[in-house]
């Protein structure tokens, strides 16, 4: 959707420098830049071959301030990779005309908002809610009394379990299960057989939350899991029964968090970790990749580093493996 340099700088809220009445119609790489896009650079190293590029205009920091803006605009920002992901949303072609497919099954019970889309084969419960703006993808199936907010995007293949809550401009790629039961049994010590523990809790996730695809989140086993505003989950998550994500928590691929464990505002966690139940992550730490950590283990340090199993501070860790280097050279 083609826009002026002009336009997008009022909507961004960035300076503008150069000719505001350049259009562009999408964002691209530097390399794979045509004389219609918007690209970025975030230091000045990459100015030159950015402004001498086919692009049309670039989204850059204060440093390109003083340049000479004869070769093209620039949008001046504190943060141009972050003006540079809102633009591409602005620059987005709008939706085609959203219908519900006849193929679709949509009981008379269900409450649809107005503006949706819902794709072939797709299957709603009985009770279930869809708000305003929202897209239901090819061949996903919502169960009874389940809740989806506004401006939602469900791809496909999506299974949201009855009862299950999704909130306002939330993301779910395809082939993610939402609300499964938990992985939870009790052994009878005179058999040695096991029985499932009740899984009758629900599943709460968020406003502007994102799951990728084939992710599953188990709903609570008597209570609720939650997975709170803004948080971001990448695919092949897995995130068992009564586990509590805070806000604008990022979680990279095949990670795996075992029931109950609590994950506080502001953590990132690397790929392939494996949480323990019980475990709690507090507010701004940070898990390296392929890290563990064991049962009811808390993990303390805003902005701390923690790496290997069990997970420790970086640095300590390291130390481990250079101590355990020096002696392995000593003993050869």
């Amino acid at each position: 959707m083609k826009q002026t340099v002009r336009d997008l700088a009022e909507k961004l809220g960035c300076h503008l420098v150069g000719d505001g009445s350049i259009t562009v119609s999408n964002v691209s790489s530097l390399q794979s830049a045509t004389s219609e896009s918007l690209i970025f650079v975030e230091d000045s190293k990459h100015l030159e071959a950015a402004l001498a590029s086919s692009a049309a205009a670039v989204s850059a920091g204060q440093f390109a301030s003083a340049r000479d803006t004869r070769q093209k605009p620039i949008l001046i920002s504190t943060q141009p990779r972050l003006t540079f992901a809102r633009a591409a949303k602005l620059l987005r072609d709008p939706d085609e005309l959203r219908v519900i497919h006849p193929e679709a099954i949509v009981p008379a019970s269900a409450a649809l908002g107005k503006n949706i889309s819902i794709g072939p084969r797709a299957i709603l419960g009985e009770q279930v809610k869809i708000g305003d703006e929202t897209t239901i993808g090819a061949g996903c199936v919502i169960g009874d009394n389940a809740t989806v907010g506004t401006q939602c995007r469900i791809d496909a293949n999506v299974t949201i379990y009855p009862g299950t809550t999704v909130g306002d401009r939330v993301v779910v790629q395809a082939g993610v299960v939402l609300g499964s039961e938990g992985f939870g049994y009790v052994r009878d010590s005179a058999t040695g057989r096991y029985e499932q523990f009740p899984q009758i809790g629900r599943l709460v996730i968020e406003d502007d939350v994102e799951i990728g695809a084939n992710s599953t989140i188990d709903r609570g086993a008597l209570d609720e899991t939650r997975v709170s505003r803004g948080t971001k989950i990448d695919n092949l998550v897995h995130i068992g029964h009564n586990v509590q994500i805070g806000e604008d928590v990022v979680i990279a691929a095949q990670t795996g968090l075992s029931g109950s464990a609590v994950i506080e505002d502001n953590v990132i966690i690397g790929g392939q970790v494996g949480i323990a139940d019980h475990v709690r992550i507090e507010a701004g730490a940070i898990l390296g990749a392929q890290s563990g950590i064991p049962t009811k283990k808390v993990i303390r340090g805003k902005g701390v580093v923690f790496w290997g199993t069990p997970a420790r501070p970086i640095r300590e860790y390291l130390k481990e493996l250079a101590f355990l280097s020096r002696a392995a050279k000593k003993e050869s």
